[in-house]
């Protein structure tokens, strides 16, 4: 069950950038493996493809994802099921398996001025070197980022 806290103040607008993050069921390390990482990448691709979303920076963790975005059309909570349902379906075909992929709901923050937002993109992008996952910002396969990455 999601709760309830995670939705308080929650606020969906048009043009607004949020950085989401969403965790696998059960901290489930499924996207270790780079064939399951490229599922959630093209989940990504499609809801900005559907012009839900305009990325910005995005990392796709072993058991969870790190996502910036502006808003284009819909809710945030309408993107996030479109994202949520396409790679939780595609995945688990790509699997064999009916489990549900993620835990229900995620954590989201609003992003409130252009400085701010090439900070968070570096924060999200430099993710799997503070995990030990990559040596070096910008050289983990499964990140992608608007802008230089300088730390």
């Amino acid at each position: 069950m999601v709760s309830p806290r995670l939705q308080i103040g929650r606020h969906s607008q048009i043009a607004q950038v949020y950085a989401i993050t969403t965790v696998t069921r059960g901290r489930t390390r499924l996207f270790a493996v780079p064939e399951n990482a490229a599922v959630i990448i093209d989940a990504l691709r499609f809801v900005e493809g559907a012009k839900r979303t305009c990325s910005l920076a995005w990392v796709v963790m072993p058991d969870h994802v790190h996502w910036m975005f502006q808003l284009r059309s819909g809710t945030l909570a309408a993107c996030m099921q479109m994202f949520k349902s396409r790679s939780g379906r595609l995945l688990n075909q790509r699997l064999g398996r009916g489990a549900p992929l993620w835990q229900p709901g995620y954590f989201d923050h609003a992003v409130r001025c252009d400085e701010s937002l090439r900070r968070q993109a570096v924060y999200i992008a430099a993710n799997p070197v503070r995990a030990g996952l990559a040596d070096t910002l910008g050289k983990y396969p499964h990140a992608w980022c608007r802008w230089p990455l300088e730390e």
